[in-house]
């Protein structure tokens, strides 16, 4: 027999030798596989006794087929979203479970968003059928819908595993007036297998057939009014809505809150109203020419920069500008303008006059040096308004630290009002945050958000009222309603009749500086309009380029300030 032969003959034996040692392996594997699907809940039986007071007694026998697991998970739908602001609540009470032939005893439940989880285990892997009773007390379940009271409830469902028999009994004491039921996902409005009530129509009976994991069987029973005086269960859903409602802790503090809204503005009231008054009652007296003999004199003496600080109580960058102007009129400085067709460009040259400085106020004196003090720390006799920007920063903040102290000096404010400014605000903007980390904490916990967001409201009151704090004294307010009838005399830009054209610029001069800070320097420059026709064609203090005269000195003046503003804008000091 040759060798082709014989493996021909073998390979019968081989194939059936195979088939025997596969066959067995294969038919294995969906068995394992197959072990965890296998389980189920043979039998679910449900008796639900609805007692005085809403308690319904449930009893539920559970038949389950194990396959190698400890014990089953059975999730109850225990809250359920009425409203925007409501929860309507199930309670379950007692929960215990036992087992007549070795089942799974240990009962754990926990809560999840709507649902409550209540897991049944033992020790050891089970296998076979085991038979699980679970008892506990429910309430929530019975609510009052017009003349009779409603069970309703999931009595079987919740099962990550298939249901083959569900059954439910319900009882009450009482005649019940009607039943149904629903089967399928959760909310479903399909009918059950079968419900009825028994002959004596004391019990209503619940089945179903083959129900899925997940799907649930909802019986549902009326008894007359007042059998067992039950009512649905509710509880406020914390969200948006509910932690920013408004009840006696938000109530009270929003009342809080317009107290001290009230108080606050009472007190601005008695605070601005004091001024208010006694500028209205003598501005009227600062409204004339301020000549004193051969010298011409704002009211009470008061310089530019110390008005500018008065009126608006703050030490600004037009008060500084306002001051330089009024260091040369009273020649401490000469301001000379360069011709721009020879330059390209507009531009002014602040020169040092030889002049004792001993008249000047603490700001004054700190401002000419700020001018005249070169980056290096030298001095020097002259600056461009071109070189300042950005290289006396240092100094101009001394400069409005000490105009606040003059104004403080003067009697005219109590404390600095950039403290007082700045005490309101820090503290507006500390309680403005407390108000904000209180309402995010209040609203995740709380139904007082409102309490919170009131503190955040106070806070930006009192950070904005701050600015209103700063108060004159009743001298501070009466030299403001003499610089605001002076102003009222530089707006109309008339001056006494028959003053010669020397006085007519003289005196046009000594108030420029007061203009610069009321801003009315194109209403105050007509008062020389015409000193150019008259043969003046410079001040002492400013000198123009050629072929310039008083005529063209509105618009220069304009342009001066208005570039040295933007010089000083430009250093960080403000």
């Amino acid at each position: 027999m040759s060798a082709h032969a014989a493996l021909c003959r073998l390979r019968p034996a081989v194939l059936i030798l195979t088939a025997a040692v596969l066959v067995p392996l294969t038919a294995s594997a969906p068995a394992a596989a197959g072990t965890a699907a296998s389980e189920r809940v043979l039998k679910d039986e449900v008796v639900l006794t609805a007692g005085k007071g809403g308690l319904t007694r449930v009893k539920e026998t559970i038949v389950y087929r194990f396959a190698g697991s400890k014990g089953f998970k059975r999730t109850f739908v225990t809250r359920d979203h009425d409203s925007v602001t409501e929860d309507r609540v199930y309670r379950i009470e007692g929960l215990r479970a036992s087992s007549p032939n070795g089942g799974p005893t240990k009962v754990h439940t926990s809560e999840s968003g709507t649902r409550t989880i209540v897991k049944v285990g033992g020790g050891t892997s089970l296998t076979g059928e085991r038979t699980v009773v679970l008892e506990y007390g429910l309430r929530g379940a019975i609510a009052r819908m017009d003349s009779v009271e409603e069970l309703r409830w999931p009595a079987v469902g919740g099962w990550s595993v298939p249901v083959d028999e569900a059954r439910a009994t319900v009882t009450g004491g009482a005649t019940i007036n009607n039943v149904n039921c629903f089967a399928g996902p959760p909310g479903s409005t399909i009918g059950c297998t079968q419900f009825y009530t028994n002959h004596t129509r004391t019990e209503g009976i619940f089945s179903q057939q083959r129900m899925l994991s997940g799907e649930s069987l909802t019986v549902v029973a009326g008894f007359p009014a007042g059998t067992t005086g039950g009512t649905a269960l509710y509880e406020r859903r914390h969200n948006v809505a509910t932690a920013f409602s408004v009840n006696a802790v938000t109530g009270g503090a929003l009342l809080g809150l317009l107290v001290l809204l009230g108080g606050g503005l009472a007190a601005l009231y008695l605070l601005r109203g004091r001024d208010a008054r006694v500028v209205g009652k003598k501005a009227a007296e600062g409204d004339q020419p301020p000549v004193s003999g051969a010298e011409f004199e704002p009211p009470d003496g008061v310089r530019p920069g110390q008005i500018g600080t008065l009126i608006d109580e703050q030490a600004d960058v037009i008060d500084v500008t306002a001051t330089i102007v009024d260091l040369a009129v009273r020649g401490y400085l000469l301001i000379e303008e360069e011709d721009r067709a020879a330059t390209g460009r507009l531009d002014w040259t602040l020169r040092r006059l030889d002049r004792p400085v001993v008249d000047l106020l603490p700001y004054e004196r700190i401002l000419l040096d700020a001018l005249l003090t070169a980056p290096d720390g030298s001095g020097r006799d002259s600056v461009k308004l071109s070189q300042l920007g950005g290289t006396f920063a240092t100094r101009l903040a001394q400069v409005r630290s000490a105009m606040y102290d003059d104004v403080v000096k003067q009697g005219w404010f109590a404390r600095r009002p950039d403290t007082v400014r700045s005490r309101w605000t820090v503290a507006g903007i500390v309680v403005t945050v407390l108000g904000v980390a209180g309402t995010v904490a209040l609203a995740l916990t709380t139904e007082w958000a409102l309490a919170g967001l009131a503190l955040v409201i106070a806070g930006a009151a009192l950070a904005y009222g701050g600015q209103y704090m700063p108060a004159k004294t009743a001298r501070g307010a009466t030299v403001l309603a003499h610089t605001i009838g002076f102003r009222a005399f530089l707006e109309r830009g008339v001056l006494p009749e028959g003053d010669a054209s020397r006085q007519r610029i003289a005196l046009y001069s000594r108030f420029l500086p007061y203009a610069v800070v009321f801003d009315v320097v194109a209403k105050w420059s007509e008062t020389v309009k015409d000193a150019g026709r008259q043969g003046a064609d410079n001040l002492y203090w400013y000198e123009g380029p050629a072929e310039w005269d008083l005529s063209k000195f509105a618009e220069s003046m304009r342009a001066f300030t208005l570039t040295t503003s933007g010089s000083i804008s430009q250093s960080r000091g403000f």
